[in-house]
């Protein structure tokens, strides 16, 4: 089946790319995003602390999941499941 991804299910793949840091291009191919995409999502989720900016030098920025982020990431696979879209 081809269907699209839920904002949730985005937000998941988006995570999972950050738990161990990540650049916005490497987010942006691995969970499959267009650049307005990952610009939406990227406000969204460091503006409700899911996600952290780290700067490594210049002009190198790094995005981590926070503890609050692997928390969300947690209850999305646990409803994904319950839901059973996790093998889709």
């Amino acid at each position: 089946m081809n269907r699209r991804r839920s904002n949730i299910e985005i937000i998941a793949d988006m995570l999972k790319v950050g738990e161990n840091g990540a650049g916005k291009t490497e987010i942006m191919y691995s969970a499959n995003m267009s650049y307005s995409q990952i610009q939406k999502y990227l406000g969204f989720l460091l503006g409700r602390g899911f996600i952290s900016k780290v700067e490594v030098g210049n002009p190198v920025v790094t995005y981590h999941v926070t503890e609050k982020g692997l928390g969300l990431l947690r209850n999305i696979d646990s409803v994904m499941e319950i839901l059973e879209f996790g093998d889709d």
